[in-house]
C-alpha cells in the first residue's frame, strides 16, 4: 500500500557567505523577500502540497529560524491591544503553518549529510526535501506534481529545469529518457557541476526532491565527492544507475522560479514578487518605470 507523503525536510545550516555582512548575525534564510523571510515561502509551499510535518536541519546561530515559527506572546498581546487584526493574523500565520521540528547538522559536510540527519525523524517513509535558495512561485504547480508521481511510481522524483548549455556547469545535470508523459522523464544518470562543455544535457536539478527512505542507506555508503562533501547528487546517481527503490524520475518544471541564493537574483526575485502584488504593484511598477527612464 502506498504511504502518503506527509514529511518535509528543509536543510538550512549554510553560512550564507555570499550575503555577508548581512548574514553575519542573521541566517540567510531569514532575509526578507518583500515582507516575508525566504524560509517562510518554502514552508508555505510544503504545507500547500500537503506536507504538514516539517523538519528543519539547522546549525549554529540559526535560532532566529525557530523563533520565527514560534509564538511571540508579547507581540501578539500588543497587536491585540491595538486592535491591529491584520498584523496579528500575519504574525500568527507563521506560528500555525505546520508541525515544526529542528535538528542540527553539526559538521558542515554537504547536502547529502544534511539529508542523512533526517533519518531518525523520517523513519521508513518517503519524504520531500526543499532547498531554501529556490523559491517556486505559489501560482505554479511543482511539489504536488512530484508527490503525485512519487506515490504512483513508488520511486524517487527530482525537479528538473532546462537551462542554457553555458550555465550547465553551475548545476547538477541529469541524463534522461522520455516516459511518454510530457513533463516526466526517467533519469539514467546524474553528475554534479560538470566542467564547462561536458554536460550530458541541459536538464538541471533544482532544489526540490521527493525521496524514498532507501536514500538513507545509500547516503551512508556514499563517499565525499565534490568539495570533499557528501553529495546528494552522488547518492541519486547510484539509485538512477541501479534502479534501486524504483529508480529516479524527473518532473520538468516550466514555471516561475526565483533563485535567492545569488545576490542579483535575490534582488530580481524581490522586484518581481513586489511588482505582482495587488497592494504594492501599481505604485512600485510606476516608480520602476520612472527610475529606469532616468538611467
Amino acid at each position: 500500500m502506498t504511504t502518503r507523503i506527509s514529511k518535509a525536510v528543509i536543510p538550512a545550516a549554510g553560512l550564507g557567505t555570499r550575503f555577508l555582512p548581512a548574514t553575519k548575525a542573521m541566517p540567510k534564510e531569514m532575509l526578507p523577500v518583500v515582507d516575508k523571510p525566504a524560509i517562510q515561502y518554502v514552508v508555505e509551499e510544503a504545507v500547500a502540497a500537503g506536507l504538514d510535518d516539517v523538519l528543519m536541519i539547522t546549525g549554529r546561530n540559526k535560532n532566529a529560524l525557530e523563533n520565527h515559527f514560534d509564538r511571540v506572546t508579547e507581540l501578539e498581546a500588543t497587536l491585540q491591544a491595538k486592535g491591529d487584526a491584520e498584523k496579528l493574523a500575519k504574525v500568527m500565520h507563521s506560528t500555525s503553518l505546520a508541525q515544526m521540528h529542528y535538528v542540527r547538522q553539526g559538521d558542515p559536510r554537504g547536502l547529502g549529510h544534511a539529508v542523512l540527519r533526517a533519518k531518525m525523524h523520517v523513519g521508513h517513509e518517503p519524504f520531500a526535501v526543499l532547498l531554501g535558495d529556490d523559491l517556486i512561485d505559489a501560482r505554479d504547480v511543482l511539489l504536488s506534481r512530484m508527490i503525485e508521481e512519487a506515490e504512483s511510481r513508488t520511486a524517487t522524483v527530482i525537479a528538473l529545469l532546462e537551462v542554457e548549455p553555458e550555465a550547465a556547469h553551475l548545476y547538477g545535470i541529469a541524463t534522461v529518457e522520455e516516459t511518454g508523459t510530457d513533463d516526466v522523464v526517467r533519469v539514467t544518470g546524474l553528475v554534479e557541476k560538470p566542467p564547462t562543455g561536458s554536460a550530458p544535457s541541459n536538464f538541471a536539478v533544482i532544489g526540490r526532491y521527493v525521496l524514498q527512505p532507501e536514500i538513507f542507506e545509500v547516503l551512508e555508503q556514499t563517499p565525499p565527492g565534490k568539495g570533499d562533501e557528501i553529495q546528494l547528487t552522488d547518492a541519486l546517481q547510484t539509485l538512477a544507475r541501479t534502479g534501486q527503490a524504483g529508480g529516479v524520475y524527473g518532473v520538468v518544471f516550466r514555471g516561475r522560479r526565483y533563485d535567492t541564493g545569488d545576490r542579483l537574483d535575490y534582488i530580481k526575485a524581490t522586484v518581481r514578487l513586489a511588482a505582482e502584488r495587488d497592494d504594492l504593484g501599481p505604485a512600485f511598477t510606476a516608480w520602476i518605470k520612472e527610475y529606469a527612464a532616468g538611467l
